[in-house]
């Protein structure tokens, strides 16, 4: 048996661990990362990442088909959804590689192979042929991630009930899709398979897609659903299903209790994630975990010294730009200097990467209410803005909720194009304790996307121009 001796051990290499690696690295730490899979974790191998890249070829395809608005007539009966599953896993792989080469350039040592955490200190990674390597570190960070949640009765077998990973690992199209819940990952999968043609229906337990966001936000984007003919039942569950020689058949209870079934080649479930946190030495600890989660305390830190959690194994959002921050304050506390104790949840942005993108963070008027704020809200609709006319995506809008009396931004909410890119000047705002003035009086460019952000603060003050 080998052994290593380490100041820092880091047990997962996604977007939470490989971060931390290369913050404690810059630091002048001594790091080993364990990792049993792939550099970048889901979200470089079976998420973020190569579901990007299918919305990308899934646009460029039906924008294709729009070119006949212009007279231009293209044959896509070649099209080879094979070749876009290539696309998408190139994408991933480079990246993948590219965190390896971080890793080299920072001089953080990789272990392959499943670790456990056999006491404060120690973890043993099992390798290939049954390889055994002790870790012996000054520190450890758990960031062992997530995998797909499967609900009663609808076990994955990833041929016909797909998780999030099958999805992207299908190489031809279902001709029918059902997918049960529409959150982030649901609406973007119903926007890739509808994009190429698939007849997509959406299938969610609450009131409307989307139930995290602002409602007026998931209207815009049900609306555009409907247009492309995606069927959205909303308060509605699947009881069970059968497998047919056709594909799958799936039985609905709607609102006030009515039935119907709907056929498929093939169901998607995705009605969130697990935390991995069985079977790394969590007993050795004494750690017990809550509804799956390590409990943490400031900085990240679980109940025993010198051990922390991030990412997914601990219960805030489920986000890579989340575990990432979270790793980088565990880091930097470990160095020895003073990070903030943790990320305000009222500041993390979240990204939905459909056609119309939807983005937020921060509070929804109905909830700064419940707070006991004084909250109003404004809406300036993408239709105001000529870039957005100019372009064809004038379906959309930008609503801030702030306090009536001191004018604090509590929040942002946009649907429409480049949605994802236009909220990070809100959220600078925000985490500046800037005010609505001071973003409305600043010059914007014209025509850019942005000017919908610009006057959505004029409307503060009943000042918009373009309403």
């Amino acid at each position: 048996m080998s052994e290593i001796s380490t100041d820092l051990a880091i047990l997962g290499a996604g977007p939470g661990g490989y971060v931390a690696a290369i913050r404690a690295a810059q630091l002048g730490l001594k790091v080993t990362i364990i990792e049993k899979e792939k550099l970048g974790g889901v979200c470089l191998n079976i998420g973020c990442i190569p579901s990007k890249a299918l919305i990308h070829q899934a646009e460029i395809f039906k924008h294709a088909k729009e070119a006949e608005a212009l007279g231009i007539k293209l044959d896509l009966s070649g099209f080879d959804y094979g070749r876009v599953f290539k696309k998408s896993r190139s994408a991933a792989d480079r990246l993948s590689k590219g965190v390896g080469f971080l890793m080299k350039k920072n001089e953080i040592q990789v272990v392959n192979g499943t670790g456990t955490i056999l006491e404060p200190g120690l973890i043993e990674v099992t390798g290939a042929e049954n390889k055994k390597t002790q870790v012996k570190a000054g520190d450890i960070i758990i960031a062992t991630g997530s995998r797909p949640r499967s609900i009663p009765g609808f076990d994955f077998d990833e041929k016909t009930v797909l998780s999030s990973t099958g999805a992207l690992m299908l190489e031809e199209l279902p001709k029918r899709l059902v997918i049960l819940g529409a959150g982030a990952i649901g609406c973007e999968f119903a926007h890739i398979m509808s994009s190429f043609g698939t007849e997509v229906t959406l299938v969610e337990m609450l009131d409307q897609i989307l139930p995290a966001e602002d409602p007026d936000a998931s209207k815009v984007l049900a609306a555009d659903f409907k247009k492309r003919k995606i069927a959205i039942h909303v308060k509605t569950k699947a009881l069970g299903y059968k497998k047919t020689k056709e594909g799958i058949s799936i039985e609905l209870e709607g609102p006030e209790g009515s039935k119907n079934t709907v056929t498929a080649d093939k169901l998607l479930v995705v009605t969130g994630r697990v935390p991995n946190t069985e079977e790394i030495g969590l007993e050795n600890l004494g750690i017990a975990v809550e509804k799956g989660f390590i409990p943490v305390r400031d900085f990240y830190q679980t109940s025993v010294p010198h051990v922390y959690a991030i990412g997914d194994v601990v219960s805030t959002p489920l986000l890579a730009h989340v575990a990432s921050k979270e790793g980088e304050i565990a880091v930097e506390h470990i160095a020895g200097h003073s990070p903030a104790p943790g990320i305000d949840p009222e500041l993390i942005p979240s990204a939905v990467y459909t056609e119309p993108e939807i983005a937020s963070f921060g509070l929804t008027k109905d909830k700064a209410i419940l707070k006991g704020f004084s909250a109003a809200e404004t809406n300036f609709p993408y239709r105001g803005a000529g870039k957005a006319v100019a372009t064809e995506a004038a379906e959309g809008m930008v609503k801030i909720v702030y306090d009536t009396g001191s004018k604090e931004i509590l929040g942002a909410h946009i649907a429409g194009s480049r949605a994802t890119e236009i909220l990070h000047e809100v959220l600078l705002a925000k985490s500046s304790e800037l005010l609505p003035e001071d973003v409305a009086s600043m010059i914007h460019a014209h025509p850019t996307l942005s000017e919908t952000v610009m006057e959505s603060m004029k409307m503060v003050e009943g000042a918009a121009v373009h309403i």
